[in-house]
């Protein structure tokens, strides 16, 4: 069986936490302050993501942000979790 690279088909942010929809049927989430930018990000900015190059990346415009698929589902996170999450 060939592997394939996660695609995501519907992303949505719930109290700072970004969620993911796999075209495999697998929902998954992490902490929109596991990276830089995101961190530093209003509710209403993280809020405004999109998916990208047919469902390969995420991207916040306005936030100049983009995070692929595949990176979140390895988790590999810019920062670690917060003390208190951990």
């Amino acid at each position: 069986m060939a592997e394939t690279e996660p695609l995501a088909v519907n992303v949505w942010v719930e109290n700072r936490k970004v969620f993911l929809e796999l075209m495999d049927g697998r929902i998954l989430g992490f902490p929109a302050d596991r990276f830089h930018i995101l961190s530093r990000a209003s509710d209403e900015e993280l809020k405004k993501v999109r998916i990208e190059l047919n469902g390969y990346a995420l991207r916040w415009e306005d936030l100049d942000e983009d995070l692929t698929v595949a990176g979140v589902v390895a988790g590999k996170f810019q920062l670690p979790l917060p003390k208190a999450a951990a």
